[in-house]
């Protein structure tokens, strides 16, 4: 009997849909993140239509496994049931926050450090069943250390305030064709400031050799490893990684760990295979 099913990892930004057949990946469709603190149930429902659906072959899938950025308990029904109605012939639907991906993609069924390094960020220890703790995120304002959005907030910062050589600033506003009246506009009083500061760090990896820049990211990473992973048993537990920034940024990231005497461990862009490999098994 074939046995299809889906895992979603899906964080602030996009969404890959990794669908397995007879412990075979089959194939990944990308669609556009889905946040339930930040959509409504239509929103999910309609992206899954229009953006999922049609590149599905088969609708016989028996489970979804969907992990997400914001998939708190208080979260989880409300995502549980736009896949429901997605996918009425499934008979199991488990929803999990995206730091419990992270966790069993890294770690599998082992205990250790898990950290998520992408649009925002997030750790934890994970005992190699259930996170037994985790410092809050707290998002890019009050939290997010080491993020992408966090790296785009202190980017912008430090261009609106005039510490970077001018330059670099003339740099910045060609290349993004924009000035401080717009980054205003959409960090205050536009949707989704997280992702749009996140795009804005990609201005970072492309001039990460200028000292003032890798000075900006050394710095985040240590702040993101000292309010974060050094709660954990990092002396006896290497530092492991999931997410586009950890990935891109994984040298300065590893001199910032180097720093503050953490080991690092493995550091992927993304944990859908990890994920793959852990709910065949």
């Amino acid at each position: 009997m074939n046995k299809t099913f889906i895992i979603a990892d899906s964080g602030s930004t996009k969404t890959d849909w990794c669908v397995v057949e007879n412990g075979m990946r089959m194939n990944t469709i990308a669609t556009k993140g889905m946040n339930p603190f930040f959509q409504t149930s239509e929103e999910m429902e309609a992206e899954i239509e229009e953006n999922l659906l049609p590149h599905i072959a088969s609708r016989d899938i028996s489970a979804i496994y969907f992990y997400g950025a914001g998939c708190i308990p208080a979260k989880v029904p409300m995502v549980e049931q736009v896949l429901q109605r997605c996918f009425p012939e499934a008979t199991t639907i488990e929803v999990s926050s995206d730091l419990l991906a992270a966790a069993r993609s890294l770690c599998g069924h082992d205990s250790g450090i898990a950290c998520i390094l992408g649009t925002g960020s997030n750790s934890c220890f994970y005992d190699g069943k259930d996170i037994s703790f985790n410092v809050p995120a707290l998002g890019f304002i009050l939290g997010d250390e080491g993020s992408g959005a966090n790296l785009g907030r202190l980017l912008v910062g430090d261009i609106l305030k005039n510490q970077l050589t001018d330059a670099l600033k003339e740099k910045f506003f060609a290349q993004f064709n924009t000035n401080m009246a717009e980054i205003i506009e959409r960090v205050y009083r536009q949707p989704f400031p997280n992702r749009y500061l996140a795009g804005l760090s990609v201005f970072l990896i492309e001039n990460r050799e200028v000292d003032q820049v890798h000075r900006l990211l050394v710095n985040a990473f240590q702040a993101f490893i000292q309010r974060n992973v050094m709660q954990y048993d990092y002396r006896l537990y290497p530092m492991n990684c999931v997410g586009s920034i950890a990935y891109h940024y994984r040298s300065e990231l590893m001199e910032a760990a180097q720093a503050l005497g953490v080991k690092v461990g493995a550091i992927v862009k993304s944990p859908i295979d990890g994920l793959v490999a852990y709910h065949i098994k």
